[in-house]
């Protein structure tokens, strides 16, 4: 059965349509990662997938509570350490062990500065570990690799594989290749919204700006 079920879905930023009749499954042990030019729609698709917005047209079919989306922002409070943001997390979630996210990582052994004084690059690795204690099994991943090094980037890369091997799944929006040989390749090009879309008609109250 698939966790995720994304039928001839249409998605909008700043209410004009950007990608359209778009259609893929994802099963336990599945990645796919997203491709196209910059401005295409993907991170729009990424939150609408992860219920930050409502889609255009289409349909969404999951179960509640599958989702871990990690975008841009890596949702760190500065005053806490390394560890006791990711305690933060485990509690909201009810997930995984702190210790495990922490090693996967390579965070143990900044465990306790505080998240203020990480670099940029300690400070994504830190986000990303935040995926590892929400205990849920759809990770839906905007550009996760920015401000990594290579051997970061690897590293992560060996986590999403690990998360897959355990039937979790993952929707990644990335430029680089992660090496996971389990990855199919989504290309958004050809479902580009036809110039002179009408205007996508938003629900009553709903400002996207604050989705």
């Amino acid at each position: 059965m698939s966790l995720l079920a994304v039928h001839d879905l249409a998605v909008s930023r700043g209410g004009l349509r950007t990608v359209e009749g778009i259609s893929f499954a994802l099963d336990p042990g599945q990645a796919l990662i997203l491709r196209g030019a910059n401005g295409i729609g993907k991170t729009t698709l990424l939150r609408t997938i992860a219920g930050l917005q409502q889609p255009v047209a289409g349909g969404i079919v999951m179960e509640d509570d599958l989702v871990a989306y990690a975008a841009h922002a890596d949702g760190l409070k500065a005053a806490l350490t390394v560890a006791e943001n990711l305690d933060f997390w485990a509690r909201v979630f009810g997930g995984g062990s702190v210790a495990q996210a922490l090693a996967a990582m390579d965070l143990t052994a900044l465990a306790a500065r505080p998240a203020s004084a990480l670099s940029a690059g300690q400070k994504r690795r830190l986000g990303l570990a935040r995926l590892l204690v929400t205990g849920r099994p759809l990770w839906v991943l905007d550009e996760p690799t920015v401000s990594l090094d290579t051997a970061s980037v690897a590293r992560f890369a060996q986590v999403v594989r690990a998360h897959l091997g355990q039937g979790g799944a993952a929707l990644i929006a990335t430029h680089i290749d992660l090496a996971i040989p389990e990855a199919q390749v989504l290309d958004l090009t050809p479902f580009r919204a036809r110039p002179g879309t009408a205007p996508a008609r938003l629900p009553s109250g709903f400002n996207e700006a604050f989705a």
